[in-house]
Formats: C-alpha cells, structure tokens, sequence
C-alpha cells in the first residue's frame, strides 16, 4: 500500500484475514494523485541504458541528461520519459527552479567525469529540507570516489553533505554486466526508500515489510476472537 502511494500508483490490493499478501480476506483499492517520482540519470553511458530501465520497471519517470549530443538520444534511451541534451548542474539548477525535482526524486551520477559530476554533485549534496532528493549516488571506482571526495570538499561541501552521498553507488551483489550493476543500484534505491539492510532474508527474523503491517492495523477486524 506504501509502496504504491509513494509510486503514485493507483491499484486493487488483496489481503487474507491476518494481512497477508495473499488468500482472500478484504479487498483495499488504492487511488493516488501524486505523480510519479523522478530517477535522474546523468551521463548517458551504457550503464545508464540499463539504469533506464530499471528505473522505469520500478515506475519512475526516467530522466536522462548529458552534456554531449552524441550519446544523449532517444534512440539509445527507449526507455527513458526524458532525455536532455544540457550541462548538468545547469540543467538540475532550471529543474530546481521549477519544482522538478523534489524530496521523492533520485539522482544517479554515472559520467566518471570530474567535469559533468563534481558540479552537479555540489549542488544536489547542498539541498536541505523538502528540497533535499531521497537519494544521491555516484558512480566510480574507489580511487574514482577519494578524487570526488577532495574535490567536494575543495568546493566547501560539509561532512554531513558527504553522508549523503552514496558512492560508490550500489549494493554489493558482485555483476559484471551494465544490467548487473543496474540490478545493484535499484536494490539500494529501494532499499535507501523502504529502510532494508540490503542483507539476505534468510540471514534476518521477524516481519518481513515491516510497515504494511503497522499500515493496515486500522483497516483489519479486530474482533476474530470474540
């Protein structure tokens, strides 16, 4: 239910008589006005490719910027709501400015470019309050990350602006393809989104989504046992 309100969705939810996800028990409809929130993808690399349609399968409005013309196409972006040919820190300051971008949105920085990221990191990582996005990641090797770091931090970006940042971006699931790392980088949105460890199942007890079960107190009879 949670997850469909915060994916702007609207959809029949079926739970049993304990609130599980399953059997037949009450039928909840779930109607949301708000629209769906934005993945912005900068760079527009094979990675991203894949990232477009992870984001898009997880039902974002998929946003792809870069600076350079000849990777910035449609036709390399199907599955894209979005793609802008523009500077990004130029283009994420206008997005700003017109509300685009907001307290439900996620930025993924893939460029590997101190040129394209450092200034779009500078400013995402500034945001504060509603402004602030849900998640900031950036793409890169570890040797990629420290250089990133000295340069934020050469640009006055805090210690408590760098905590937000999630670098190198993704969970460790060891992949190789774009596809892999795609995969690795929509489990730590979800996870960053809903609270998950990022741990295996088996590896954890108790309530498996914690807050559909808070959420639907209200809405279970309580009187089973009288």
């Amino acid at each position: 239910m949670r997850g469909l309100l915060a994916a702007g969705r609207t959809d029949v939810l079926t739970y049993g008589p304990d609130g599980e996800r399953r059997g037949e028990g009450m039928r909840v409809f779930v109607q949301s006005w708000a629209p769906k929130p934005r993945m912005v993808i900068f760079g527009a690399v094979d990675f991203a490719q894949a990232l477009a349609e992870q984001g898009r399968f997880l039902g974002f409005h998929v946003v792809v910027c870069d600076a350079r013309p000849l990777f910035a196409t449609a036709a390399r972006f199907p599955d894209a709501d979005e793609v802008i040919v523009d500077w990004p820190d130029r283009w994420l300051g206008q997005a700003l400015e017109s509300g685009a971008i907001d307290h439900r949105s996620v930025l993924c920085v893939l460029t590997h470019d101190p040129k394209f990221d450092v200034g779009v990191l500078e400013i995402a990582l500034r945001l504060n309050g509603d402004r602030a996005p849900a998640f900031i990641g950036a793409m890169g090797s570890r040797s990629t990350h420290d250089d990133r770091l000295r340069r934020l931090r050469k640009r006055g970006i805090s210690e408590e602006e760098l905590a937000r940042l999630s670098s190198p971006i993704g969970l460790h699931l060891g992949g190789r393809t774009p596809q892999e790392t795609a995969l690795s980088i929509a489990a730590e949105i979800v996870a960053s989104r809903w609270g998950g460890t990022g741990r295996r199942l088996s590896e954890e007890a108790g309530p498996i989504h914690r807050d559909d079960v808070g959420a639907l107190e209200d809405l279970i009879p309580h009187d089973r046992e009288r």
